[in-house]
């Protein structure tokens, strides 16, 4: 049983509590009494409106949900069906022209192009690596992945062979990115202290340091290390030891999808990592071959120019982030006897930490305009923008905070928002900084909301569905239209496979091609490679050449799979493909908390996981169930076989529990609530469920 003190009619988690007092308020000197009450008022008005939203979205998908039961066999004409949508207020009108008007907003949203990390804000270690992956060796990552065209690595120490492979690689690159004057390659410098480097446009040099020089291109900057004593640099003919490439500019510290934080125990976890950012103290140690190793915040770079002035180059992302939607409630705070939305309780606490860097507290910095960065997901409409806008409001004036401080990212994952994304733009035009297609949670009400349209194609075909093309070009094309270009990023989904860095350097430059001037992946290594394609391709150019957004018909269009008849091998690979990446991440989930891992498929390939994409596995098989594709005894075969296949896979994790023999466990037990109260889970999201089992599995 949760414990609470009471401030100003509110009750809260004792050490969340003195947390938010002692830690948060007491630097910025903020009167602790005066922002309990205020955040009691806030309360009063926002926490109503958020129960009306949420209403709202039900009282529209059972409207849908009619619609599509009274014409259930009969096409849908697209006419009728977006008549009907606007006449039951889920289409809105368009806002007309207009640009936003965000002001304040640090380069490396603006106006430069590179990678974007989302990391899970409850692992302090995995949160340094990404606030320090602004920068990473080019050879490390070549040497370490399949990115190189070459045999991999040997084992027992370095492999001489595949270093010279990866030196031949990274030159190529430079040849690409810094190009030597008449024609020469970088492999064919040697004694640069005495020769200096030619280059074919000596701006791009901008200074150097006691052992670096530093290069910009495309607005990146590349550092190429000068060593004569390293193991490589000795050997090299111009004693370069390393190319490190400006990676991560900006990284999302993720408090939704990619943790398990369901109480005050995990919330205060999640505020004081944030803090430890914000403030820059945070640090991590851990055991490595025998030796305690402390992970810290990294320190900024300096070199000199030409002229001999000094200049400094953020050594560390530009960290966002990213608070919960506004479904969910949490008891680290109760107010007028309920939970209150975890949503305004991310909204109030991380915007005051991160009211700490605005007043200049913190050790390095984070935005240097003067801004603070939150990433809002899973929000349905313009409405629900519109709220949030008005919260953040509410927000700067509780903390003392000038108008838009605090900007917001939209997460383009939910099909009402896709198709009034202009509007929902429009809600938020003076704070907004980021506009990003999440394809995951996007297919996952797509589903939901069609839920009883049909049954659904597979999977794997709705990558080359209409709507989900449409989707992802329309938002570019809307974002472009009006203004973001310049002043906020555009950003494309996650890259899912982390041992695949070969096909991802192959696939992946596509997101800048499309208009993206950012996109995530899944590690710092990841960053160092896509941050290659941003030097390939300048991305404000290609911008200005795209075509404007097309309707809304192939948006809307439903990816039913009609006329088709599956085989029963067919069905059944589906099936299990659903199952058992379902049962591979809950599982982790409900017994360990971890919120997002790195999961091995069907074909024991290592996906990154989380919750969206148990949202699209657990709609997917609920609509086959629902229509008729499937029944409940092939779900329990499928899942009975696939727990099998789970356990085998997490054979060599000493925490891990087995899901056979325990059907009646807390993950086992999810994994069919997930599927077979699907069809009822509000918008289909899987939040409700997974943190009734996760409480019921920490309480024991």
């Amino acid at each position: 049983m949760t414990q609470y003190v009471t401030r100003a009619g509110i009750e809260a988690d004792p050490k969340l509590a003195a947390f938010i007092e002692s830690e948060v308020l007491g630097p910025l000197g903020r009167d602790v009494d005066e922002f309990w009450q205020g955040l009691a008022t806030l309360l009063g008005e926002f926490a109503p409106r958020n129960a009306a939203l949420l209403a709202k979205r039900e009282e529209l998908q059972a409207k849908i949900d009619a619609w599509h039961s009274e014409r259930a066999g009969r096409a849908i004409d697209q006419g009728e069906y977006q008549a009907f949508l606007r006449e039951i207020g889920y289409l809105v009108p368009e806002p007309g022209d207009f640009t936003i008007g965000t002001e304040n907003v640090d380069p490396e949203i603006a106006t430069m192009a590179g990678p974007q990390l989302v990391v899970p804000i409850l692992n302090a270690r995995f949160l340094l690596n990404a606030a320090n992956a602004r920068w990473g060796s080019l050879y490390d990552a070549l040497y370490g992945t399949d990115a190189l065209d070459a045999p991999p690595a040997r084992p027992g120490g370095y492999d001489e062979e595949r270093g010279a492979a990866v030196v031949a690689e990274a030159k190529r690159f430079m040849d690409e990115a810094i190009p030597l004057a008449d024609g020469k390659s970088w492999a064919d410098l040697s004694n640069v202290k005495e020769n200096g480097i030619p280059l074919a446009d000596a701006a791009q040099c901008v200074g150097w340091n006691e052992g670096s020089c530093f290069f910009k291109h495309n607005g990146l900057h590349i550092e190429v290390v000068f060593d004569a004593e390293h193991p490589v640099g000795k050997t090299d003919p111009a004693n370069i030891a390393d190319i490190i490439l400006e990676s991560a500019l900006t990284t999302i510290a993720d408090c939704e999808d990619s943790v398990a934080a369901v109480d005050a125990e995990d919330k205060l976890l999640a505020y004081t990592n944030w803090l430890g950012v914000i403030r820059g103290d945070l640090e991590e140690s851990f055991e490595k071959g025998g030796k305690t190793l402390t992970r810290k915040l990294a320190v900024d770079k300096t070199f000199a120019d030409a002229d001999g002035t000094e200049h400094t180059l953020p050594a560390r992302s530009l960290m966002f982030v990213r608070n919960v939607g506004h479904l969910m409630t949490n008891p680290a705070m109760r107010w007028d006897g309920e939970e209150i939305p975890e949503g305004i309780l991310d909204a109030v606490v991380t915007s005051a930490i991160g009211a700490q860097d605005v007043a200049g507290l913190g050790r390095y910095g984070n935005s240097r305009k003067g801004s603070i960065y939150i990433v809002k997901p899973k929000m349905h409409g313009p409405e629900e923008c519109a709220f949030t806008n008005d919260l953040f409001d509410a927000v700067e004036d509780l903390l003392g905070l000038p108008r838009h401080t605090i900007k917001v990212g939209v997460m383009d994952e939910e099909r009402r928002t896709s198709a009034n994304l202009a509007a929902c733009i429009h809600a938020v035009k003076d704070r907004i900084v980021f506009i990003n297609t999440g394809f995951l949670d996007r297919t996952g009400d797509e589903i939901h909301t069609s839920m009883r349209a049909g049954p659904m194609m597979r999977k794997g075909e709705m990558k080359n569905s209409a709507w989900l093309k449409a989707y992802e070009a329309r938002n570019v094309g809307i974002g472009l239209a009006h203004g973001l270009s310049g002043r906020a990023q555009i950003g494309k989904g996650m890259w899912a496979a982390p041992d695949l860095m070969g096909q991802m350097m192959i696939e992946k430059i596509g997101h800048l091609r499309a208009g993206a001037n950012t996109a995530w992946v899944p590690s710092p290594t990841a960053a160092t490679l896509h941050a290659i394609h941003y030097h390939r391709e300048d991305v404000f150019e290609i911008q200005k050449g795209l075509p404007d957004a097309a309707g809304l018909d192939e948006l809307l269009t439903i990816p039913l799979a009609d006329g088709v008849n599956w085989s029963e091998d067919e069905i059944r690979e589906e099936l299990d493909n659903n199952c058992q990446g379902l049962l591979g991440y809950v599982v982790r989930w409900i017994d360990q908390g971890v919120g997002c891992s790195k999961v091995p498929d069907i074909n024991d390939v290592g996906l990154m996981e989380d919750r969206a994409t148990l949202r699209i596995s657990s709609q997917h098989i609920a609509n086959w169930l629902l229509h008729g594709v499937i029944s409940e005894e092939q779900v329990m075969d499928s899942l009975r076989r696939m727990a099998a296949k789970v356990d085998e896979q997490n054979a060599g994790d000493p925490f891990y529990e087995p899901l056979l023999q325990n059907e009646d466990g807390a993950a086992f037990s999810a994994a069919k609530d997930l599927i077979f109260k699907g069809v009822e889970q509000p918008s289909g999201y899987t939040e409700p469920l997974l943190h009734a089992w996760r409480l019921r599995r920490k309480a024991g």
